[in-house]
């Protein structure tokens, strides 16, 4: 058996009890170090193997093997498995015939609009400025699409070393779409130790702040400050 894991933010409080009650059950974990990391209270027996980035399909392989030689194997992912992790590789993986249990996780979008507030209330979605498995033409382009539709939109990786400046273009494409009255939440370290958030009007975003460790939520035109919260109306009659 193989369960695919969301692990949530960071800290165990935001793992739901299922994920806690597997990982506690299984016989190996694997994953990517840092979120070995995040789940040190609850390794006891479980063999561990983790290695770093960009090594996500031999992880993946390597639980499958071991699941199909009869070890119950957690992979795990931060934030939810479906979203930007584990689930679908190992499912393309897979030759159809292992026994594959996907337990959601708090993916970082709702953790960090839970500490802004309540931005996500209308339509909302989801992308990454990584371009490590997405070309950087195709995330602009949906970035575009995205603010022409008033989505509210929630950037995953939206900085490193190796793309500084992936950030800026996105935001300059939502303000040439969307203008200039629009309000944007940044989190960084959600659910972590030193979490901090902060929240601006698009032209005074302190890009300085923003790193790989970061989401950035971009209102949609109806977005607003109430009890300095950043709060997107569903439209309920008042």
């Amino acid at each position: 058996m193989i369960y695919v894991i969301g692990i949530g933010p960071g800290s165990l409080e935001m793992m739901t009890a299922q994920a806690k009650q597997v990982i506690t059950e299984v016989d190996t974990i694997v994953g990517y170090k840092t979120y070995i990391g995040l789940i040190k209270p609850l390794i006891s027996q479980q063999v561990i193997i983790e290695n770093g980035m960009r090594g996500e399909t031999a992880r993946c392989q390597e639980a499958l093997k071991r699941s199909r030689a009869g070890e119950k194997v957690a992979v795990i992912s931060s934030g939810d498995s479906g979203v930007y992790g584990m689930a679908g590789l190992i499912y393309e993986l897979s030759d159809g015939k292992d026994e594959i249990e996907v337990i959601p996780g708090v993916t970082a979008s709702i953790a960090c609009a839970a500490t802004l507030g309540a931005p996500l209330m209308h339509d909302f979605c989801h992308i990454s400025l990584s371009d490590l498995l997405t070309p950087y033409d195709t995330i602009m382009k949906r970035i575009k699409h995205a603010a022409a539709g008033d989505f509210v939109i929630c950037l995953y990786n939206p900085k490193s070393k190796g793309r500084p400046h992936h950030i800026e273009n996105a935001i300059a494409i939502i303000r040439e779409e969307q203008g200039s009255d629009l309000w944007v939440g940044l989190v960084k370290n959600a659910g972590r130790d030193h979490q901090s958030h902060h929240i601006f009007k698009i032209d005074a975003i302190d890009y300085s702040l923003i790193d790989m460790t970061s989401l950035v939520i971009i209102g949609n035109q109806s977005t607003q400050i109430i009890h300095e919260k950043m709060v997107t109306p569903r439209g309920y009659q008042l």
